[in-house]
């Protein structure tokens, strides 16, 4: 594989400004993300891959062919996004490319002074020796998932081109040589999905049209990564009913809402926030405040990765607020807790375990040892995985996504394509 059409293929996905917007109603948030989705489109029809679409939600469908022998293998499906976040712009990157980095300080903007400095991004020093590529520190670089789709697209030409033919020789005589399989593989989903960034990468996938056995998502950091386990998820927003009057007549009247927002807040244990965990550890987090005298609003979401504990986090919430309400009468709290999503694990472990060992072990192969690796948040692979198609996450080499210190390495994308061959073709043998 030539690290130039990656790279090339990377520089081109990134020049397309796709950011999601969460206020918007429609699917996908932005029509710029069908931009890059038409690009794609007949870029995968360039390469030869069949039964290619963008539907009229700017979800990109496409399917590579079993190669012989392999026609009635399980599908296999692999997911990447299109959309960036909302922390930056993502529109007119410049990026460049820090070759061989030698482990210093990266200036990505002089003129601004904006460094990214290993003593603050530890990461970095994983990727001595590596070419690295970076913005100039006014934009997202946009790796997140521009990095998969790569990884992806690259994966797709090679299947397609590759030349079987002494394995297909031998298939047809009935004695198959799985170390001449090459890039054997079952038949192959491609799918690219927008706005996933706002929490709505699957809202509207077709899963017919995906019609996989099992799948992975591109959309983690380090190369090493095998991410099968994440949060779950609720939401508790809680409403306070305040009492206004004039303060110069507030003794025994005033129920200020500001304060009974205070007294609630001071109830959660302030240990359990994600500023002060870590691993699987979870948190009530206060995302959002607003108040006057007379009402209040509290929003936090819930984390955990064991269920049990979620519940727990769940009642606590309901029971704070029945505690409040004894104190300052019934009805000045109320809590509506929601459940967002759950961990992925439950469906994938034990019963395809065996996913799993084919990730690792095609890892082994490129020298890379697997880390397994919870998932402090949520993923497209979770909800997919509730909706049929068991989905873990695996690395693409960027890190430090949502913020200008991004960075992607061009020789672990390299890596990841040879790891997503490799799971391909195990699951051929």
């Amino acid at each position: 594989m030539e690290q130039t059409k990656i790279v090339e293929r990377f520089l081109k996905y990134v020049s397309f400004d796709t950011q999601s917007d969460p206020d918007s109603p429609t699917c996908p948030s932005t029509m710029k993300q069908k931009a890059l989705g038409e690009y794609l489109k007949e870029e995968l029809i360039s390469l030869g891959a069949e039964k290619v679409e963008m539907d009229e939600n700017g979800y990109v469908y496409a399917t590579v062919p079993a190669s012989a022998g392999s026609e009635d293998k399980p599908v296999l499906a692999f997911l990447a996004h299109m959309d960036t976040a909302g922390e930056m712009s993502g529109a007119d990157v410049k990026a460049r490319i820090v070759e061989n980095y030698d482990g210093g300080v990266i200036v990505l903007n002089e003129e601004k002074k904006i460094v990214s400095d290993p003593k603050v991004l530890p990461k970095m020093r994983d990727y001595i020796g590596d070419s690295l590529i970076v913005t100039d520190g006014t934009t997202l670089l946009g790796g997140d998932d521009k990095a998969g789709i790569a990884i992806l697209m690259t994966a797709v030409e090679e299947w397609i081109n590759n030349d079987n033919s002494e394995y297909i020789a031998r298939f047809l005589k009935n004695e198959p040589d799985p170390e001449l399989s090459g890039l054997h593989h079952p038949e192959i989903r491609i799918i690219f999905t927008p706005d996933e960034e706002i929490g709505r990468g699957v809202d509207m996938i077709n899963m017919d049209k995906v019609n996989a056995a099992f799948g992975f998502t591109l959309d983690g950091s380090a190369v090493s990564e095998i991410q099968y386990e994440n949060f779950n998820a609720a939401s508790a927003d809680i409403f306070i009913r305040g009492t206004a009057v004039h303060p110069g007549e507030a003794f025994g009247i005033m129920k200020n809402a500001n304060l009974l927002a205070g007294e609630f807040i001071s109830m959660l244990h302030p240990s359990e926030t994600p500023a002060r965990t870590k691993g699987r550890e979870g948190f009530y987090h206060l995302t959002g405040m607003e108040g006057t005298v007379e009402k209040a609003e509290l929003h936090y979401i819930l984390r955990d990765h064991d269920s049990s504990i979620l519940e727990k986090r769940k009642k606590t919430i309901c029971g704070i607020t029945d505690y409040l309400n004894g104190q300052y009468g019934e009805g000045t709290f109320t809590a509506v807790v929601k459940d967002s999503y759950r961990n992925m694990i439950e469906k994938i472990i034990p019963e395809h375990e065996d996913m799993i060992n084919c990730v690792k072990s095609a890892m082994k192969e490129e020298g890379i040892e697997p880390q397994v690796e919870p998932i402090r948040g949520g993923t497209d692979g979770a909800a997919l995985s509730f909706m049929g198609l068991p989905c873990p996450n695996l690395g693409t080499g960027m890190e430090y996504c949502h913020g200008a210190h991004e960075f992607v390495s061009i020789e672990k994308m390299c890596a990841a394509v040879r790891i997503v061959e490799g799971i391909a073709r195990k699951l051929t043998v």
